[in-house]
């Protein structure tokens, strides 16, 4: 499974790069406004700074909601550097747009799956990606982790080559249930990544060692 970092904070983005198990970044404007980053340009400046960072996909979002705008919006950011994926909404015209992409052989995320309908349309339209929001979805009490097994099993069956990403990840044990699941990517918070290395045993354990240690070498 791969692990993608939720974020636009450069900071984070090197850290999880350091860790050495990063295979890509997801953003979304909402991500950008939090970094206070603005300006098309600017905005446009830091996913090229991300894509130097990492060795892996960046997806970047368009905000458009026309189809038009939508592949002019796409067709920029696809230009901007190889490793981009541009990030589409599950609409109609968000549909058409991946369709479109996919006919250049620029590589796109559907964002905003919430249902298996809205996840094998995307599929046939030439998804590279596709996003199911698990905690939004736990948020209103539908099993969210429910929904990416669904998903896996449906393109495994037709065989689609759509990779499946576990987002709206909101703490580690999702990340665990999404690889049980068989999600092909996880994207979330580098927390929720940290928190994968905390356990009480591993800390009491490492304690003891260093304790025992000094004991012995004074």
């Amino acid at each position: 499974m791969k692990f993608f970092i939720d974020t636009a904070n450069l900071d984070q983005i090197r850290e999880a790069q350091d860790l050495g198990i990063l295979d890509g970044v997801t953003t979304n404007p909402s991500l950008m406004a939090k970094e206070g980053i603005q300006g098309e340009q600017n905005i446009l400046g830091h996913y090229v700074t991300i894509c130097n960072i990492v060795t892996g996909d960046v997806s970047a979002e368009v905000i458009s909601t026309d189809f038009e705008g939508m592949i002019r919006e796409g067709e920029k950011l696809a230009g901007l550097h190889p490793r981009i994926v541009v990030k589409v909404p599950v609409t109609r015209e968000g549909i058409k747009a991946i369709r479109h992409f996919s006919g250049l052989n620029i590589r796109t995320n559907c964002t905003l799956i919430f249902s298996v309908g809205q996840a094998l349309l995307a599929a046939k339209a030439g998804a590279t990606y596709v996003s199911p929001f698990i905690g939004r979805l736990d948020d209103i009490s539908v099993d969210g982790v429910g929904l990416v097994r669904q998903i896996v099993e449906m393109y495994q069956y037709y065989q689609f080559d759509t990779q499946v990403i576990g987002a709206s990840i909101r703490h580690s044990m999702h990340i665990l249930q999404c690889a049980e699941a068989g999600a092909d990517v996880v994207t979330c918070p580098l927390q929720s990544i940290l928190g994968l290395l905390d356990h009480p045993l591993t800390t009491a354990g490492l304690q003891k060692f260093l304790s025992d240690y000094k004991k012995l070498n004074g």
